[in-house]
C-alpha cells in the first residue's frame, strides 16, 4: 500500500497511519488530552490573600520565567482550603491558560504549593510518561493546537478547560519508547543549558579581563611603564553621518551606509549588514574608510550613549547614518582603533561617556565635550596586545554562539522526527 504525507512524498512504510495530524505509527494513539490525564484542574479564581511567609502560590509568571524560588505566599490555613479543589504533585505538568497560552512547567520536585486560575494542572494518567507529555507540549504541533482553540480576541486572551482537555497527543502505547523520547530530548536540552552557562561564564571572563587590560590593573606579558594621559582631539577629528536624506531615499541605490544597529551590537562594524541608500554623484557626505571610529550621538537613556564601533574593513561608497558620527585618526596617531573600541564598551568607557550624556527624555553626546576627553592610553604595542586578547575571546564566544544555534536547530528536527514516530528509538 502506498501511503502520501502531506508533502506528496511517498511513504512505503505501511507501519504508519493517517491521522488527523498527519501520518503516525499505526502502534500510537491520537489521544485527547482529556483521556490521557486523571483529571484537568485550574487553580483559585479569586486573590487570595498573600502573606510574607507560607506557601508558595504559583501564576503564569512562575512558568513563563521558570522561575519558582521568588515567588508569592498565601497561609497554611488558605492552602488547605485551595487544594481540595486542585492539588499540584510532583509529575504533575502547569501550563498556562489566561494571558499566555500553552506554556508548560513539569512539576519534578516534592510540591507544596497553590495555583491561580490562570494556571491549567495536567496529571497524567498511567497511559502516558509525564516527562513524554511534557516534551511533546514544547512541539509546535502542540502549541499551534492551543492557538487553535483559544480565545485569541479576548482580553486577555486565554483557553478554556474543555478546550485544553480536546488536545490531541499522539501517544506511543509503549510506555519504554515514551520514556527513550523524553529522555532523549531532555538529554539534549541538558546539553544545550550545559552550553549556555559555559556562555555566560565566558562572558564573564571576558568582562573581567576587559576591566583587568584596559586599566592597566594587569598588564601583558612583556609591557611595563606608565601609560600616557591623551585628549581625544589630539588624536584625530569627527566627522557626521548622511545629511538632507528622506524616507525615499534608502532601500535602493548604488551606495551602503552603516546603520544605528550595526553601530550599537557590534564592536567590529559587520560589512554584511550595511544597507542600500542613494548618493547622488553630486552630493557632498563623508565617506567611512578602515579604521575611522564610530559613536551614537544620541539615545534613550545615558548608559547607551556613546557606544563604539571600529570598521576594520576596506569598504567603498560606505556612509554613515545621520544619528551617529565618526572619528577618523590624523596620521601618525599611535593609537589602535579596535582597542579604542573595546575600551569605550567596558565599564570604564562607559562611564567616561555617560557623563558627557546631555538631556532629559533623550540624551545626547556633545562632541565640543567629546573632544575634550582625556583618557589613559598605553603604547601602541600594548594597545595592539589587548585588542587581540580581547578579540580571541571574541571569536570565542562568537564559535559557542554558532554552537549553541546549531544544537537547538538539531533539538528543533530532533523533536519533529522523534514525536511524529519518523525515527523510533525501539
Amino acid at each position: 500500500m502506498e501511503v502520501k504525507d502531506s508533502s506528496g512524498d511517498c511513504l512505503r512504510n505501511t507501519g504508519f497511519k493517517q491521522t488527523e495530524m498527519g501520518l503516525f505509527p499505526v502502534d500510537w494513539d491520537l489521544t485527547p488530552l482529556s483521556v490521557i490525564c486523571r483529571s484537568i484542574c485550574d487553580g483559585t479564581h479569586y486573590t487570595p490573600l498573600y502573606v510574607p511567609r507560607g506557601v508558595p502560590f504559583y501564576s503564569v509568571e512562575n512558568v513563563t520565567a521558570n522561575e519558582f524560588t521568588n515567588t508569592k505566599f498565601i497561609s497554611e490555613a488558605e492552602h488547605v482550603i485551595l487544594v481540595k479543589r486542585c492539588k499540584p504533585e510532583r509529575g504533575d505538568i502547569l501550563m498556562t491558560r489566561i494571558g499566555s497560552l500553552g506554556d508548560t512547567k513539569l512539576l519534578d520536585w516534592d510540591v507544596n504549593a497553590s495555583i491561580y486560575v490562570s494556571l491549567a494542572l495536567l496529571k497524567p494518567s498511567d497511559r502516558v510518561c509525564p516527562e513524554y507529555l511534557y516534551r511533546y507540549s514544547k512541539s509546535r504541533a502542540f502549541v499551534l493546537e492551543v492557538e487553535k482553540r483559544s480565545l485569541l480576541n479576548a482580553t486577555p486572551k486565554k483557553i478554556n478547560m474543555g478546550d485544553i482537555g480536546a488536545i490531541p497527543i499522539p501517544v506511543p502505547r509503549s510506555l519504554h519508547e515514551q520514556k527513550s523520547i523524553a529522555e532523549t530530548l531532555t538529554d539534549t536540552d541538558a546539553l544545550i543549558e550545559s552550553l549556555d552557562q559555559l556562555l555566560a561564564k565566558k562572558r564573564y571572563l571576558k568582562q573581567g579581563a576587559m576591566q583587568q587590560l584596559l586599566t592597566g590593573k594587569k598588564r601583558l606579558p612583556g609591557f611595563s611603564g606608565e601609560w600616557e594621559t591623551k585628549r581625544f582631539g589630539a588624536l584625530g577629528s569627527t566627522y557626521g553621518g548622511m545629511s538632507g536624506k528622506t524616507k525615499n531615499d534608502f532601500g535602493h541605490g548604488n551606495a551602503r551606509y552603516i546603520t544605528f544597529m550595526n553601530i550599537m551590537t557590534n564592536v567590529v562594524i559587520d560589512c554584511g549588514m550595511f544597507e542600500l541608500v542613494d548618493v547622488k554623484p553630486t552630493e557632498t557626505q563623508n565617506r567611512a574608510t578602515l579604521g575611522d571610529l564610530f559613536f551614537n550621538g544620541s539615545s534613550e537613556t545615558p548608559e547607551e550613549v556613546g557606544m563604539c564601533a571600529v570598521l576594520m574593513q576596506e569598504v567603498c561608497d560606505v556612509y554613515l547614518n545621520s544619528f551617529c558620527f565618526g572619528f577618523r585618526f590624523c596620521d601618525g596617531a599611535a593609537v589602535d582603533g579596535l582597542y579604542l573600541a573595546y575600551y569605550f564598551r567596558s565599564n570604564q568607557g562607559r562611564q567616561l561617556l555617560k557623563s558627557l550624556a546631555q538631556g532629559a527624555t533623550r540624551y545626547n553626546l556633545s562632541k565640543t565635550s567629546f573632544i575634550n576627553v582625556s583618557f589613559p592610553l598605553p603604547s601602541m604595542p600594548e594597545q595592539t596586545a589587548i585588542a587581540s586578547v580581547l578579540s580571541d575571546m571574541d571569536a570565542e564566544l562568537a564559535a559557542l554562539e554558532e554552537k549553541i544555534t546549531k544544537v537547538r536547530y538539531i533539538k528543533q528536527g530532533m523533536m519533529q522526527e522523534l514525536l511524529t514516530g519518523r525515527i523510533r528509538l525501539i
